[in-house]
């Protein structure tokens, strides 16, 4: 009976949990929503008639409501991101007709709270102003006492075009600070970009992976808010003390009373993971009229803590509060929370080095994973099962930690949620993607402040957030890339006061408000950084951007072997995405390396990041024959390359703890960094991490200079015991050197086993005919594997047609068996659009060796039959040396 109520727990919480949305009333405004082109607007005459009310969809934004109203077409699909660029140009108006309730309208007290306008908002309300926002990441809020009525009732809000708003002051800067990314359509002169003026989210105005789409609309939702004498207003749960015994607590209760002072009796419970109350306290406290804030001491005895994947659970507590017996959402919280310790520490070298580690419940945990960037290009699309989709792939890639980059929006509740229930950590950007800041602006820094504030309060309960970072490269920008120095040169006084203005924000004033809100997560002033230490990009010190490859020299991918940080959070290189998600937005016609649909869609170097890749692949695998070949070594030489930089930062802890790759998702469909792409499709990039973040794992890392580093890596928090195997065979089969041996694997370590030259190695065999597989046994099983290749693929002797595949049918599953004649690398399946999916791909095989893959799909036999395709590099490099094909064609296997 108890397992079965600690389940039925399980499934009614989250319901718990959306009833009382975690603080007081939060009633979504039920109204009927319309919009349209603000009257006499200067981009009405080139599209008349859209001054006209139309339906409108809140949460929302004007490009959803005009592709829905058949204004626009799909702004993914084609070119179609030139034509689209008046919107930003507009104002744009919305309106919302509603009802309010006797019971509403009966209290004391009301309020809308508008969670995000998107981002120059002017509100009334029944044709009186009721607020101005000028911040898309704040909440706004409007007390509508007295002027709600039952029927009828109008609410009003104009945004303004951000770009018209701030041009006119931006361009009488008789010197600019940094922008990020020019605007190519002459929406905004290049030299006057207003996206680092606009507390919105900076992406909107373009990056190198994503559209520029300015948008704008009421993108969260809207509240009416009501009470009576007091409401709770927040709720938070400080952890003042944890060990295995015990857990002492500090619950922070907000509380607004009314304009007379009174004694209330506040209750607060603690329920368990399981649902079962730990702790219980009831105390009288006296109000005062306004914020109140009251804090109530509680102990737990032997405590559940919450641990990131792979060191522990993931146990949650909940904690409920209620003022005069509740019954009433207004004077009922509940947060639902996790109980962990978290450290950043950075313990100093002898050599004046210093280490960069994250720290949780006393144990040093090696962070493996990657930034995430927005979802989409227009946030409210985004939807619980998007994330949980993109969060779960990381998490079955094994890994722990996700930066939250700062050129987007604070991610949703639902976010946080998913990560704090699959236990990954979260590194979390304020939102400063790049550039430079006018923190030199008073009334720009209080704004901010207020954002940092509303944020933290908002997401201060979820255990997975373990860092509070300023801004993104806005640091090494000014002090490397040049930013700095070009304006001393023009204007010293004005640089001067620029860099004071970023001291004050992202030195003083966010410090103060994460010391303040955050509950004891530490505050990070930059990425990359040193806490504004003299260097900012500093290998020995802080944490690392490292783009020597891919981008600045483009330097090879072994590169990354020479590069040894404390903690590596940002590195990457770029590939296409499957050719299934290509078919969404560019017929076959126009899938061309240079079409002008492709270039589109590739927004490295402004449309020429085509080139970049070209260059990545044809070093390592030559040049390709089609589009589609193209596409799949731009996925070969991506997860090869990112593949080798992440075991390189394993194999160097504890000197380096983190290894965070650029990145996760994608914002639409298109190239980028991503290993997963616009549709959740996995890249093979992907299903590589799955096995090089593998808590085991085998690391054999060949340099320029021949000399293979042969490392185990065991992230358990056991020693484990097993045994290393290296073989040395040719491409076509028959071995000629082997070595295995026993060896004890000591935990959360990387434990060094040889440094091995070509010539130990090979043995006088011929390099391009040979190939080592570095391998870890357990119970005469292989658990992991890493092959090492003594050429580039373009001079290995691969042979195609040397893998031969068969689907059944096994009861009601299917399974693809593989067999390799002689090596084979890179396979990668694929069934078009099907929608099946096999459970490994991007993966090589030995001459000889066989391997079965569950397929898991809907379709019929002979519908998987037809629609198989595995490419293998072997394949693909001889297809480029035989005349070009169909853009569309792919090697078939059957």
């Amino acid at each position: 009976m108890q397992f079965r109520l600690a389940r039925l727990w399980r499934v009614l919480l989250p319901c718990l949990l959306c009833a009382f949305a975690g603080i007081a009333a939060a009633a979504p405004l039920q109204a009927q929503w319309s919009f349209r082109l603000l009257p006499g607007d200067a981009q009405l005459p080139a599209h008349s008639g859209l001054d006209a009310w139309r339906p409108a969809q809140v949460p929302g934004s004007v490009n959803d409501d005009l592709q829905t109203a058949g204004v626009i077409g799909d702004p993914y699909v084609g070119a179609a991101e030139a034509g689209l660029q008046w919107i930003g140009l507009a104002d744009w108006e919305y309106r919302a007709r509603f009802d309010v309730d006797a019971a509403t309208l009966a209290r004391h007290h009301a309020e809308l709270r508008f969670d995000g306008l998107d981002t120059f908002a002017e509100v009334s309300l029944n044709g009186q102003p009721l607020l101005k926002a000028d911040n898309a990441h704040r909440t706004w809020r409007a007390r509508v006492d007295g002027r709600l009525r039952a029927q009828g009732n109008e609410l009003r809000v104009v945004f303004r075009s951000p770009i018209r708003t701030l041009l006119p002051q931006v361009q009488a800067m008789p010197h600019k600070i940094a922008g990020n990314y020019p605007s190519p359509y002459g929406d905004e002169p290049k030299d006057a970009m207003v996206g680092n003026f606009a507390r919105k989210p900076a992406y909107h105005f373009g990056w190198d992976w994503g559209p520029r789409y300015v948008t704008a609309g009421v993108w969260r939702p809207v509240h009416l808010d009501s009470w009576d004498q007091h409401r709770i207003t927040d709720l938070a749960v400080r952890t003042d003390a944890l060990d295995d015994q015990r857990a002492r607590l500090g619950v922070l209760l907000q509380v607004e009373r009314g304009a007379t002072a009174g004694k209330a009796s506040v209750a607060v419970d603690v329920l368990d993971p399981d649902g079962r109350r730990v702790a219980r306290l009831e105390r009288e406290v006296t109000l005062q009229p306004g914020q109140n804030t009251v804090q109530l001491p509680l102990e737990i005895t032997q405590p559940r803590r919450w641990w990131p994947v792979g060191y522990g659970a993931q146990d949650r507590y909940t904690v409920q509060a209620r003022i005069d017996g509740g019954g009433d959402p207004a004077r009922e919280a509940l947060r639902r929370t996790g109980l962990r310790t978290v450290e950043l520490r950075r313990e100093a070298d002898a050599d004046g080095g210093q280490g960069f580690a994250f720290v949780i419940n006393g144990v040093p945990v090696f962070a493996k994973g990657a930034n995430v960037i927005p979802f989409e290009s227009f946030p409210a699309r985004v939807t619980r099962e998007r994330l949980r989709r993109d969060l779960q792939a990381a998490r079955d890639a094994h890994m722990n930690m996700l930066r939250n980059w700062g050129g987007g929006y604070y991610e949703s509740d639902d976010f946080f949620d998913i990560t704090d229930e699959l236990g990954l950590l979260v590194w979390q950007d304020f939102m400063f993607g790049g550039g430079m800041q006018p923190g030199y602006d008073p009334a720009f820094r209080a704004n901010v402040v207020a954002e940092a504030r509303d944020n933290i309060r908002r997401l201060r309960h979820h255990p997975s957030i373990v860092l509070w970072c300023g801004n993104n490269e806005e640091e090494t920008a000014w002090k490397d890339w040049g930013h700095g120095k070009a304006l001393a040169a023009a204007d010293p006084g004005f640089a001067a006061k620029v860099w004071q203005g970023y001291v004050d924000l992202f030195g003083n004033d966010l410090r103060q408000v994460v010391a303040e809100e955050a509950l004891g997560v530490p505050y990070w002033s930059s990425s990359p950084g040193n806490d504004l230490d003299a260097k900012a990009n500093d290998s020995r010190r802080g944490d690392k951007h490292y783009w020597d490859v891919w981008g600045g020299p483009a330097l090879p991918a072994t590169a990354y072997l020479r590069e040894t940080p404390r903690f590596m959070s940002e590195y990457g290189l770029q590939a296409w995405p499957q050719l299934s998600t290509v078919d969404a937005f560019a017929t076959r016609d126009e899938q061309r390396i240079d079409g002008p649909v492709i270039r589109a869609h590739q927004k490295f170097m402004a449309g020429q990041g085509n080139e970049r890749l070209l260059h990545y692949i044809e070093r390592e695998y030559g040049t390709p024959a089609s589009f589609a070949d193209f596409i799949y070594l731009s996925q070969v030489m991506q997860a090869e390359g990112i593949e080798l930089a992440a075991l390189h930062h394993r194999t160097s802890r504890p000197y380096t703890m983190g290894s965070l790759y650029w990145q996760l998702n994608d914002v639409w469909p298109g190239a980028s960094w991503s290993s997963l792409d616009y549709f959740g499709h996995w890249k093979a990039l992907h299903y590589h991490a799955r096995r090089f973040f593998a808590d085991v794992a085998v690391a054999a890392l060949r340099d320029e200079d021949g000399v293979t580093r042969f490392r185990l890596l065991n992230d358990g928090r056991q020693p484990l015991t097993a045994q290393w195997r290296v073989r040395v065979m040719d491409v076509a089969g028959g071995e000629f050197a082997r070595q295995q041996e026993t060896i004890t694997l000591a935990p959360m370590a990387a434990t060094a086993v040889a440094d091995l030259v070509d010539a130990d190695l090979l043995k006088g065999h011929d390099p391009a005919r040979s190939v080592a597989a570095f391998e870890l046994l357990r119970g005469g099983e292989v658990v992991a594997r890493r092959l090492v290749h003594f050429v580039p693929a373009r001079e290995q002797a691969l042979a195609a047609g040397q893998l031969r595949a068969e689907l059944v049918a096994d009861g009601g599953d299917y399974r693809l068996r593989l067999h390799a004649d002689g090596l084979v690398r890179a396979v990668w399946v694929d069934f078009g659009d099907t929608g099946a999916r096999v459970d490994d791909n991007a993966f090589d095989l030995l001459p000889g060796e066989t391997r079965e893959l569950r397929v898991d799909a809907d379709a019929r036999l002979d519908a998987l039959r037809a629609a198989l395709r595995v490419r293998t590099l072997g394949d693909t490099l001889h297809a480029a040396s035989t005349p070009p094909h169909d853009p569309a064609s792919t090697p078939r296997t059957r």
